[in-house]
C-alpha cells in the first residue's frame, strides 16, 4: 500500500507542475499583440526590440558544448535580435530525455534538432503542446512555403491526419542525388584491374567479382585475407540490390510496402515470391563466403578500422576515403536483374527528419520564431548555417563555388576537419532542421566520387519517391506493436534465410506465418494513410 500511496503523489504531483506550467505558459491577448508587433515582417532584425528564447537541442558527439558561443548563433542573435539559449543533450539519451521533458509538462520554448518522430509530433500537436503551423508558415516563413509549392510531397510528408502541420523538417533537396543515396556501394577499382574484370552492371557481374576476390591474391601478400563484401548489417546490401528485381519502387521510406507495377495496387513486397530470389542470392553471396562472416555483428568503429587495410572488394558507407582513409573505390549504380529490371531504389525520403523543429505553446513569441526558422530554408540563410561566413570560414572561386578555408581543411593544430569546424558551426551529426543542397553542404556526399555515383543512377532513379506517411494515434498503435512484430520478424527469418539457419524450403511456412501475424490489416491502414497523403494539396 504505500508503495502504491507513493507513486500516486509522484503522479500527482507531476501532473499540478506540468499543469500549473501550462498555465504559466499562456498570453493574455495584449501581450500577443504586442509580440506580434514587434516582428518586422521582412529583412533583418527579425524583431525590434530584443527576444529571448529557450530550445531543447540534440547534440552530437562532434559538436562544441557550447553552441552560443559558435560563430553562426553569435553572428545569428546578432542580425536576428533574438538571443537563442540552446540546451544541449546528447543524441544517445535524447529520446529519454525529450519524452520526460514532455511528459513531465517541463519543456522550453520549441524542440531544435531534437528528432520529434511523427509519432509525437500528431499525439502532442492534437494535445496543444506543439502549436499548429500552418497559418504561421504561410505569413511568416516565405522560404519554406516556396519550398512546399515546388515539391508537394514536402507539404504531404509534414501533414498529419488532423490536416495541420507541426514541425519543421531537415530537407535534403531532391536533386541532390548523392545525399539521398547516402551510403553506395563502392568497389575497388584495382582489384577489378588485376581481376581484368570490367565495371559490374549486373547481379551475375557483380556475384563473379566478388568470387574473384575470394579467390585471388588481390593485395599480393601472400594470403588470401581479402574480404569481397563488409559492411554493417545485412539489411545494407539488400536495399542496394533488390531494385535488380523491381522492387522497394517508392524508395527508402517504405521498407515493407511499394507498388506492384503489374495492377498499380500497393504491394507488401517483402513475403512476394519474386521477393525469394532476392533473398536466394544474398544466400549464396553469404554461403560461398563473399559476404564478411562479421556482418551481423560488426560495429561501425570497427569496420572502418578494418576497412583501413584496405581489403574490401566491396563495401557500403558514405566514401571509403573519409571513413577508411581509402582512396580508390568507385561507386556502382543501378545493377541489371535477372529479368531485365535495373532500378536505382536505395533512395532516402527528403524529409529526413520531419521532427527537426517544433514550436510548443510556451513560447510567446511563436510568429518571431516561425521567421528565425524560416531564414534557413533560403539560400542565404542556408549558406550561413552550412558554410558560416565567407572570407572567414569559407572563399569562393570565379565559378562560383564555395570551399573552405584552409585553417579548417589543413588546419594548422593538427585538428581533423570536424575538429576545426566545431568552433564555427553546428551542423555535425545530422538531423539538423535546414535545407541541403549541393552547392553549399561541403560532406562525403559532396566529393568527386559521391557525385559521380548520383550522376550513374540518376537514369535508373525511381520515378515516384513517397515520403513516410503519417498516421493517427490508433494506426499508430497497431504500427508500433503489431507492425513493429511483423517488421522484426521479417528481419530475422531473412537473416536465417542468409545464413543457411533456415532451409528455403520453409519460404512458404515463414510468408504464412507474417500473414497470420496481421498483414491484411497493415494493409488496410497503409491504404488509408496512402489515400490521405494523396489528398493533401488538392
Amino acid at each position: 500500500m504505500k508503495r502504491k500511496s507513493l507513486v500516486s503523489l509522484l503522479l500527482a504531483a507531476a501532473l499540478t507542475g506540468s499543469l500549473l506550467s501550462g498555465c504559466g505558459s499562456k498570453t493574455d491577448g495584449k501581450t500577443e499583440a504586442a509580440n506580434k508587433d514587434n516582428v518586422n515582417l521582412t529583412g533583418m532584425p527579425i524583431v525590434k526590440e530584443p527576444v529571448s528564447l529557450t530550445f531543447f537541442t540534440g547534440k552530437a558527439a562532434t559538436n562544441g558544448n557550447n553552441f552560443e558561443e559558435t560563430l553562426v548563433w553569435k553572428e545569428y542573435a546578432k542580425m536576428s535580435n533574438i538571443n537563442v539559449k540552446f540546451e544541449l543533450v546528447p543524441f544517445d539519451n535524447l529520446t529519454e530525455k525529450r519524452n520526460l521533458a514532455l511528459a513531465s509538462g517541463d519543456y522550453p520554448d520549441a524542440f531544435y534538432s531534437a528528432r520529434v518522430p511523427a509519432a509525437d509530433l500528431m499525439k502532442y500537436g492534437s494535445q496543444g503542446t506543439f502549436i499548429k503551423l500552418n497559418d504561421l508558415i504561410d505569413q511568416y516563413a516565405p522560404n519554406f512555403k516556396a519550398l512546399m509549392e515546388k515539391y508537394p510531397d514536402l507539404k504531404k510528408g509534414l501533414t498529419m491526419p488532423d490536416g495541420n502541420i507541426y514541425s519543421f523538417p531537415s530537407f535534403y533537396s531532391p536533386e541532390f542525388l548523392p545525399m539521398l543515396i547516402g551510403t553506395p556501394l563502392w568497389v575497388k577499382q584495382e582489384f577489378l584491374d588485376k581481376l581484368n574484370m570490367k565495371e559490374p552492371t549486373t547481379t551475375e557481374e557483380f556475384y563473379q567479382y566478388l568470387k574473384g576476390v575470394k579467390e585471388n591474391d588481390l593485395n599480393g601478400n601472400g594470403k588470401k585475407d581479402e574480404i569481397p563484401y563488409a559492411g554493417t548489417g545485412i539489411n545494407p546490401l539488400i536495399e542496394q540490390l533488390r531494385g535488380a528485381w523491381g522492387f522497394g519502387n517508392r524508395g527508402l521510406g517504405h521498407k515493407h510496402v511499394d507498388v506492384d507495377p503489374a495492377t498499380n495496387e500497393l504491394r507488401f513486397f517483402r513475403t512476394d515470391p519474386k521477393y525469394k530470389e532476392v533473398i536466394e542470392y544474398m544466400r549464396k553471396l553469404y554461403t560461398e563466403g563473399l559476404i564478411d562472416n562479421e556482418i551481423f555483428t560488426i560495429k561501425t568503429s570497427a569496420l572502418y578500422a578494418k576497412g583501413q587495410e584496405g581489403i574490401f572488394g566491396a563495401t557500403i558507407n558514405p566514401n571509403p576515403a573519409t571513413q577508411m582513409n581509402q582512396t580508390g573505390y568507385f561507386g556502382l549504380g543501378a545493377l541489371k536483374g535477372p529479368y531485365g529490371d535495373q532500378l536505382y531504389t536505395h533512395i532516402k525520403v527528403p524529409v529526413v527528419w520531419p521532427g527537426a523543429f517544433v514550436i510548443t505553446d510556451k513560447n510567446k513569441n511563436p510568429e518571431a520564431t516561425v521567421r528565425w526558422m524560416d531564414h534557413f530554408y533560403g539560400d542565404e540563410g542556408a549558406t550561413f548555417y552550412f558554410m558560416g561566413l565567407e572570407g572567414q570560414t569559407y572563399t569562393k572561386n570565379a565559378d562560383g563555388e564555395l570551399q573552405f578555408t584552409e585553417e579548417i581543411t589543413k588546419n594548422p593544430n593538427g585538428l581533423t576537419m570536424d575538429q576545426a569546424l566545431a568552433k564555427y558551426i553546428t551542423w555535425l551529426g545530422g538531423s539538423y532542421p535546414g535545407y541541403v543542397q549541393v552547392k553549399y553542404f561541403k560532406g562525403s556526399e559532396s566529393l568527386p566520387e559521391s557525385i559521380a555515383v548520383g550522376e550513374k543512377a540518376e537514369p535508373y532513379k525511381i520515378k515516384e519517391q513517397w515520403s513516410a506517411f503519417n498516421y493517427t494515434e490508433e494506426e499508430t498503435d497497431f504500427m508500433s506493436t503489431v507492425g513493429a512484430d511483423i517488421g522484426t520478424y521479417i528481419e530475422e527469418m531473412e537473416a536465417k534465410f542468409i545464413t543457411g539457419a533456415a532451409p528455403m524450403s520453409d519460404w512458404d511456412k515463414y510468408v504464412a506465418q507474417v500473414e497470420k501475424m496481421g498483414v491484411s490489416e497493415y494493409m488496410e491502414i497503409y491504404k488509408k494513410a496512402y489515400e490521405r497523403y494523396q489528398k493533401v494539396g488538392e
